[in-house]
């Protein structure tokens, strides 16, 4: 299979602008994204997709490959699939990688790709829960499997209730996941998700895959072990700077 992996990067966030350029002990977190992924061995080629000429400039003065994508896009599947149209060769699979993922690791990303066969709609990864507080936090994404680790689910709420017990006891109960937000996807169901109108589900909850699940697509799950850290927010620099300084 040839894979592509695409690294979507917006310039304009409400909670924390020019982020992808943020400094994270003296590297970029996109150029910390770009060599992390570079370093997988499944993935042919690395591009990072942005709608700002400063991310441009500055991806290819540490010689990453960039590709100018449109402001329009509402989401980093768009942005991903204006990408693969642009392409001169032909990719079975793409991989859209987080741009706000600076320690993603390169063994994370062949996992998934572990699992993009040609038979494979859509493909991603999840991670156990260990926290009481990351379960309760609206911000980590949780979700639910079939017995063909399949996702039936996603949301920001803890999912399963445990019914009749205290919150903070419910890891001792039960195994929960969440998402680990990097998406494999087949060229050919790309293009039709591209196509698909905003769910109801999704609406709710702000979260896009629940649109392929409402249209009937199946998402593929494997578990990864490793620990990622998401920068949301200008404060979790600083947290991301203690998470470096332990590995």
């Amino acid at each position: 299979m040839k894979i592509l992996g695409i690294i979507p990067a917006r310039y304009a966030s409400t909670r924390f602008p020019a982020k992808p350029l943020a400094d994270i002990a003296g590297q970029s977190m996109i150029e910390r994204v770009y060599n992390q992924v570079k370093k997988s061995k499944s993935i042919e080629k690395v591009i990072v997709a942005t709608d700002h000429p400063q991310i441009v400039e500055h991806v290819l003065s540490f010689g990453g490959d960039v590709c100018m994508t449109s402001e329009s896009h509402v989401s980093g599947t768009d942005r991903c699939f204006e990408v693969l149209t642009k392409q001169k060769n032909k990719f079975d699979y793409v991989i859209n990688i987080q741009g706000d993922e600076p320690f993603i690791a390169p063994s994370q990303v062949d996992l998934l790709a572990s699992m993009l066969d040609g038979k494979t709609e859509l493909a991603t990864l999840s991670k156990k829960i260990e926290d009481v507080d990351e379960l309760l936090s609206p911000n980590v994404v949780k979700l639910v499997l079939n017995k063909d680790l399949e996702a039936l689910y996603f949301s920001r709420s803890p999912i399963p209730h445990i019914r009749n017990i205290a919150q903070e006891k419910w890891l001792s109960n039960y195994t929960f996941y969440k998402h680990i937000g990097m998406y494999g996807y087949r060229a050919d169901i790309l293009a039709e998700i591209t196509k698909l109108g905003m769910s109801s589900l999704e609406k709710s909850e702000s979260l896009e895959q629940l649109r392929w699940l409402e249209n009937g697509y199946c998402i593929k799950v494997a578990e990864t072990m490793e620990e990622t850290i998401g920068i949301d927010t200008p404060e979790d620099i600083e947290r991301a700077i203690m998470f470096l300084s332990k590995k």
